[in-house]
């Protein structure tokens, strides 16, 4: 069955990363990760809504003692970000001293993972890296090292995969792109 486009809310979407895509980067970072960090103890930090699909499907590839934390910070509305960052859910485990792996779910202007950075740096964890799935690399313009990433793409809006257009297309087991009209 061919991919077809889909309507969410009120926009096109057409296909744009293929399931067997996501799959082949989720396992080229899983390896990257695991050889990296072998032999020592991670604390994952995933940064919801967005990313909680890609980090269940990484942690399963994960071959280390982890420990997982979810935070949720908000900075779109629709298809565009306010430049204002909540938060809305904060850390529940002390990192001081821990080495920590930020996971994202896509990466664009990264305001919000500058925010991100400047909230866990001030309780001195011993390292943070970051993995994202997708790296806007146009936009974000190489502003902080990016450790890991999955896929660069083009400035395009995209859901599926744990993302979202007004709340709806996080359970799409692909990623989609709005359509250009």
């Amino acid at each position: 069955m061919k991919d077809e486009n889909i309507i969410l809310a009120d926009k096109a979407f057409e296909p744009f990363i293929s399931k067997s895509e996501i799959k082949e980067a989720i396992i080229s970072l899983a390896r990257t990760i695991n050889k990296d960090f072998e032999g020592r103890e991670l604390i994952i930090i995933g940064v919801l809504d967005g990313a909680f699909v890609f980090l269940a499907h990484l942690v399963k590839r994960l071959k280390l003692n982890v420990q997982i934390e979810l935070i949720k910070l908000k900075s779109y509305e629709g298809t565009r970000s306010t430049g204002r960052i909540e938060n809305i859910i904060g850390l529940t485990t002390p990192i001081n001293g821990k080495e920590l792996l930020i996971i994202e779910d896509i990466i664009d202007t990264g305001q919000t993972l500058s925010h991100l950075l400047k909230m866990l740096n001030q309780q001195q964890p011993k390292s943070v890296s970051i993995a994202t799935l997708l790296l806007k690399k146009d936009i974000f313009k190489d502003q902080f090292p990016i450790d890991y990433i999955g896929i660069d793409i083009p400035n395009k809006f995209v859901v599926g995969f744990g993302m979202d257009y007004l709340g709806e297309g996080r359970q799409l087991p692909q990623i989609y792109t709005a359509v250009e009209n």
